[in-house]
């Protein structure tokens, strides 16, 4: 596993990337990421203290800090 702590400070953003592991979020506070997906197709997401999401590898995005403060959160991957 890789276990990485993200954080973005307001207006941030990861870039363009494709993820070759399967992955899981821990946010670490509340708040709201932006998810530009293939095509330009924008999601917001909800994301709540301790409240974890999983994908599978494979997925293409650019994530946003949607707030008025830093936000962050620790990814854990599966090597």
């Amino acid at each position: 596993m890789r276990v990485t702590e993200w954080r973005f400070p307001v207006g941030a953003h990861t870039g363009w990337h494709r993820h070759e592991m399967d992955y899981t979020v821990v946010p670490i506070m509340d708040g709201e990421l932006k998810i530009v997906g293939p095509g330009g197709v924008e999601n917001v997401a909800e994301l709540k203290l301790g409240i974890p999401y999983y994908r599978d590898c494979g997925v293409e995005h650019d994530v946003i800090n949607n707030n008025d403060f830093e936000f962050a959160f620790m990814e854990v991957e599966v090597k």
